[in-house]
């Protein structure tokens, strides 16, 4: 069964890093934002093997439009 995760990705000075809300303490990293969405589907995978391991409950995605994002800008 294929599931689906937000994942929210942010440009650094030096690098794109990610994470998922879905999976708090699914992070990656990488030199381009191509290179960081491989090492986040690699560290998704990771992440529900290890709960699948540890038996813990694996969370349930999301599905398309059940997410919204924005930047604000505050003074």
């Amino acid at each position: 069964m294929k599931m689906r995760y937000l994942v929210v990705y942010e440009k650094g000075p030096a690098n794109y890093s990610a994470y998922s809300p879905d999976l708090p303490g699914c992070v990656a990293t990488g030199s381009t934002l191509e290179e960081t969405r491989q090492n986040m589907r690699g560290a998704i995978e990771m992440h529900l093997s290890g709960l699948r391991e540890d038996g813990l409950p694996v969370p349930e995605g999301r599905g398309v439009g059940e997410a919204e994002a924005e930047i604000v800008e505050v003074a």
